[in-house]
């Protein structure tokens, strides 16, 4: 795996960032468990800062960042989607460097041609139907195969890469992680409208993007044969294209030595996407414990999993979500306390003190979805929403 490391510079005013970790922590600063790397993809959707609609310029402004990003931005499925992805980092400071610098660099591309970025999981004002479609011959043979479903896309993600030595390592931390979905689900959600209305959904984007054959928790893999046979079989009756069409919330990665962690929206701020990648990191070094250790996955049903990860996108925070070790519903927010506690642990000292800080804010303050419901509701206008979104998508000095 590759590794980077970053310092942090002095925290601006009323901001908690992660502090720098790796040659400078005192050893009892960090936990005894195996180090690993975190990286994230971010999508964005191009807006029209006047009209505040959907813009189709995306490969435009991919064009123009490329310049300074390289191959670390690129487009997406349609012309209004913009992706990016950092490095792996060892360390959240690290990260979050990286994240504020792509964004910066993504802002000065698109504000080059007359355009901003929201990091949002899906538009919040209306859109043409069916989409435009990127060109390119896998987004041509997309359409041919799943024709219609590619009409409801234009939606974003952040998903979050942790560095496994290999395939083994990888099954493991999805069958552990499984059982959090549900909660990472909750405490990301950022997509509450959808063609200019509110759904009642925290995360549409989820609802959403279950209607691909292969999408949603993925199964408890009993072997690495299992996972492997499993997928020949899809890829053999066409429910995906390939690897890569393995759309499960977590999946071993097709192209990178990753786990790769989808479950989430695209997050408004920086700091909500460092405190995910947080949570999911804290989880994998829990599962790498685990496993070490001999202890089995919890194996919740997959039909409670996915109407656990159903409920927790209506509701986010807001609401109740189901405990899959009682089966009873409980407060959202005493889920994401207990995900934060069992993390905290996993993470050096300063990283779980960073984590714990931007949760306190999160359960306070709201998730996505609670902060774009408030900026609508100030004046009724689905405009203030997205200029919310402009502002916190494109902040990157806090």
């Amino acid at each position: 795996m590759v590794t980077m490391q970053s310092e942090m510079r002095p925290s601006g005013a009323g901001a908690e960032r992660p502090a720098p970790a790796g040659s400078d922590s005192h050893p009892q600063d960090a936990p005894s468990l195996t180090p690993v790397t975190v990286g994230v993809e971010e999508e964005y959707l191009l807006v029209d800062p006047v009209s505040r609609e959907l813009s189709t310029e995306a490969g435009a402004v991919v064009k123009e960042a490329a310049a300074e990003l390289g191959d670390r931005v690129t487009t997406e499925l349609t012309a209004y989607q913009i992706e990016v992805r950092t490095r792996p980092h060892q360390t959240l400071a690290g990260l979050a460097d990286d994240v504020r610098s792509l964004r910066a660099s993504v802002t000065r591309a698109a504000a080059r041609l007359g355009l901003r970025i929201i990091s949002s999981g899906s538009p919040v004002l209306g859109q043409q139907m069916p989409p435009p479609i990127t060109s390119g011959p896998r987004y041509a043979r997309s359409v041919s195969t799943f024709r219609a479903l590619d009409d409801e896309q234009s939606v974003c993600a952040c998903h979050v890469h942790v560095g496994v030595p290999d395939l083994t390592a990888a099954l493991d931390i999805s069958n552990h992680l499984r059982l959090w979905l549900p909660t990472l689900t909750a405490l990301s959600a950022n997509s509450p409208f959808w063609q200019a209305r509110d759904t009642g959904y925290a995360s549409w984007r989820t609802v959403t993007w279950w209607r691909w054959p292969i999408a949603g928790p993925p199964p408890f893999f009993e072997s690495r044969s299992h996972f492997e046979d499993l997928v020949d079989s899809l890829i053999t009756t066409g429910s995906i294209m390939d690897r890569g069409g393995l759309y499960w919330d977590i999946r071993p990665s097709h192209h990178v030595p990753t786990v790769e962690v989808r479950v989430a929206d695209a997050a408004s701020t920086v700091n909500d996407t460092v405190l995910l990648a947080g949570a999911v990191k804290g989880l994998a070094l829990r599962a790498l414990q685990a496993t070490s250790e001999g202890r089995p996955a919890p194996r919740p049903q997959q039909e409670m999993l996915r109407a656990a990860s159903w409920r927790a996108a209506r509701d986010g925070l807001a609401g109740k979500g189901v405990d899959l070790t009682t089966g009873h519903l409980v407060p959202a927010i005493s889920q994401v306390r207990r995900l934060l506690a069992e993390v905290e642990g996993a993470l050096p000292l300063n990283e779980a003190s960073y984590v714990r800080a931007q949760g306190s804010h999160l359960m306070t303050g709201g998730n996505g979805a609670d902060r774009q419901r408030a900026a609508y509701a100030r004046r009724s206008s689905l405009n203030d929403v997205v200029d919310c979104l402009i502002s916190a998508s494109e902040h990157t000095n806090g």
